[in-house]
């Protein structure tokens, strides 16, 4: 792995070694890394002429895509950030991103027009949009066509800012991580222990706007490999591309294992070429683990990490994946700390715990952010003098060095590999008429691993009815985040200042 990482020179190394290796499979066709190195020049030109420069925010709101990695390396060619979004939010809430990143360009697929137009109407200034699809004058195909190959030659350092992925917070206002060349280099290097290199084929299921897709991808291109990049999957067909492509790498959550192994006739299909799979978001049931094995015949490894450290930055190796015996508990565990990471556990005090104790998980690594877009306080907050950056996320290390997140500080849900702020979904819930009391909580999911779930308290003198209720989140949040179940109920439970004590309800939500 080249030690003075650039996104930009992504395609040009590999253009220049292995000009008509596969680089990338989509929607629209396959191409070549000399093809994808022409492509995402014009494109870089396109966007100097649009009046783009080094640290201009470019934004793309499309399903994973060729065309989103294409932005992606051509907004690094010329030194811009580029920023994709994701594309199941609604016009407000991407409205909201843009407006926060400054964007001058927007980028979209036509399946999301109605998104674009609400952006459009809601305000937000000084934003060429371009359709990828385009067949109007102004478009995708038609200006990088028309545009110059010659490579702009932009490399920039290891610390200029390339990318900027967008978290939501507890205040459920969008952050955007700052993800510099430094950083993707130490999140590339992750491809070793998973069989990566030149010939490999990676499939890529999870969205670009995911540190846990963009990543992915990335980690497949800085080691040459044929990137297959899916817009979307059904277990069926996700079998179908994972057999029919010959697939030797990819990164799924355990829920989605679950339904592959569970499609009729999954065992008997040939995944021969199969290396590894890599898996996280949650730890995977003994049950499922070993279907998996039995259905994939490949090692399973587990990764933790999160959009602030560019994904893994610890690992369950596959010997560590055992269905029974005395070492079926580290199926619990998200494995050990890379070597190039500290992890450390802190009492709330800011004392480092004992081995064994629970605390609050902190990292340090050349992965960590430097921080969030325009955001001191909220940097200074996540990000300490010693460069620690606190996770959230509570936990705590054995003996051996096995590491175990027991607890989010910040009650995130995780669902579906999707993040997901109580408080977001709390503040819609409460605007509805006759509310008097929201409190949403994760409960535990067999497909989905957690579930969102709403408990309301119904105010004097009103009848709520919970699809109303429902119908209400959906108009106004992103499908996911929205509850999958609503209870209204006479009370909820309180601690002695009034806070609603939520470790209580998910207790009484718990199937044992």
């Amino acid at each position: 792995m080249c030690s003075q990482y650039r996104l930009g020179d992504e395609s040009r190394r590999h253009a220049a070694a292995r000009p008509d290796a596969l680089a990338l499979t989509g929607r629209d066709g396959s191409m070549t890394f000399a093809e994808l190195d022409l492509r995402t020049s014009r494109l870089a030109n396109v966007l100097l002429d649009l009046g783009c420069s080094s640290g201009t925010r470019v934004a793309v709101v499309d399903r994973s895509s060729t065309q989103v990695v294409e932005i992606v390396l051509a907004a690094a060619k010329i030194g811009a950030v580029a920023i994709p979004i994701n594309w199941r939010l609604s016009g407000a809430e991407v409205a909201e991103v843009l407006a926060d990143a400054d964007a001058r360009v927007l980028f979209f697929h036509s399946e999301f027009e109605g998104v674009v137009s609400a952006v459009q109407a809601s305000g937000v200034t000084k934003l060429r949009v371009v359709k990828i699809d385009g067949s109007e004058e102004f478009d995708y195909e038609a200006r990088s066509a028309g545009a110059s190959s010659v490579d702009p030659g932009w490399r920039g350092s290891l610390d200029d800012v390339v990318l900027q992925l967008y978290t939501s917070g507890t205040t459920a206002k969008p952050k955007g991580v700052l993800t510099s060349n430094r950083n993707l280099e130490a999140c590339t290097r992750t491809g070793g222990p998973w069989g990566f290199d030149e010939s490999s084929v990676s499939l890529c299921a999870m969205p670009l706007f995911h540190i846990g897709g963009l990543g992915w991808v990335l980690v497949g291109l800085a080691n040459g490999a044929h990137n297959v990049v899916l817009p979307e999957f059904t277990p069926d067909g996700l079998l179908e591309v994972m057999e029919g492509m010959s697939i030797t790498n990819t990164f799924l959550v355990p829920s989605v294992i679950g339904m592959l192994v569970d499609v009729p006739g999954a065992r008997e299909r040939n995944f021969a070429t199969l290396r590894s799979i890599a898996y996280g978001s949650s730890p995977i049931t003994p049950s499922v683990l070993k279907r998996a094995l039995e259905t994939f015949r490949t090692p399973l490894f587990q990764v933790y990490g999160l959009t602030e450290t560019h994904g893994a930055v610890t690992q369950l190796d596959s010997c560590d994946h055992a269905v029974d015996g005395e070492n079926v508990g580290l199926l619990r565990s998200v494995g050990k700390p890379y070597p190039w990471v500290e992890l450390k556990v802190m009492s709330p005090e800011g004392e480092e715990v004992a081995i064994g104790e629970a605390g609050e998980i902190y990292v340090r690594s050349p992965q960590t952010t430097e921080g969030y877009y325009r955001r001191p306080e909220e940097t200074a907050a996540a990000i300490d003098a010693d460069g620690w950056f606190h996770t959230g996320d509570v936990g705590r290390v054995d003996s051996e060095g096995y590491v175990y997140i027991t607890d989010r500080m910040k009650d995130m849900i995780i669902t579906g590999g999707e993040n997901v702020y109580p408080i977001e979904v709390e503040s819609v819930i409460a605007d509805y008429p006759g509310v008097s009391q929201v409190a949403v909580i994760g409960v535990e999911d067999p497909l989905w691993g957690e579930a969102v779930k709403a408990v309301v308290v119904a105010a004097a003198g009103h009848q709520l009815d919970t699809d109303v209720i429902s119908g209400f989140v959906r108009s106004r949040l992103a499908g996911y985040k929205c509850p999958k179940s609503i209870e209204i109920v006479t009370e909820l439970p309180l601690g002695a200042t009034g806070k609603i004590l939520k470790r209580e309800l998910r207790a009484r939500y718990t199937t044992v």
